[in-house]
């Protein structure tokens, strides 16, 4: 049997244990990625004792498979689209338009409403962004995430992951400076399938774990 982790925050705990030559310095910045990577990074950042930010991302859902990324677009405007999958289904440019402004609303949103009560985005240029999701299956929106995030010009990218398919690291090693994951199981099908509690990241989930951090990302 694979193993599973207990929820998300038990996840996070995990993956810092491999990170912790990151641990209590002024130039590293743990980057959740809304909303389900939150809760990971916000034990990955306090077991580490680094500072907490967000990088709001979005999947591109293809129209009948929701669950199936063709892409995703996160904050900044970066865009990630799998032209081969685009293709392979035969969408049409105005069904791929459709489903690209209603996540750009939906990005949107999610940034107002997070930042409301938040600190605005912290300074990256410098310095070593981790940036953490609760696991990946294709890498779409790991990838919109860390093309959004080269703009902001930081020092180093490392993805951090509790879990992802064999191949995540082959497809992001162009992507990122260091790839950090605990799991790479064989028998992958879906990031939920290795956690015993998979339940929704709420909004307010989000909002009450970065009321915890301080001004400037501090927990």
């Amino acid at each position: 049997m694979e193993r599973t982790f207990t929820d998300r925050a038990e996840a996070g705990h995990t993956l810092a244990n491999l990170l912790d030559a990151y641990a209590h310095r002024n130039d590293v910045i743990v980057l959740a990625l809304p909303r389900g990577g939150v809760p990971v990074a916000f034990e990955v950042a306090r077991t580490l004792g680094v500072t907490l930010d967000l990088l709001a991302v979005r999947k591109l859902g293809v129209p009948w498979h929701g669950e199936l990324a063709m892409g995703a677009v996160a904050s900044g405007g970066a865009l990630y689209v799998d032209e081969a999958l685009v293709r392979e289904i035969g969408l049409t440019q105005a069904a791929f338009d459709r489903v690209l402004a209603s996540e750009r609303a939906e990005l949107e949103r999610r940034e107002r409403s997070y930042r409301a009560r938040f600190q605005a985005p912290c300074e990256i240029q410098g310095r070593i962004a981790i940036v953490v999701d609760d696991g990946v299956a294709t890498g779409a929106s790991m990838k919109a995430a860390v093309r959004a995030l080269r703009a902001r010009r930081p020092a180093r990218i490392v993805a951090a992951l509790p879990v992802a398919p064999p191949g995540a690291a082959r497809r992001l090693e162009e992507e990122v400076d260091e790839f950090v994951c605990a799991l790479t199981p064989a028998n992958f099908y879906a990031v939920g399938q290795f956690y015993a509690d998979f339940s929704e990241t709420t909004d307010d989930d989000v909002r009450a774990l970065l009321a915890q951090t301080g001004p400037r990302g501090t927990i």
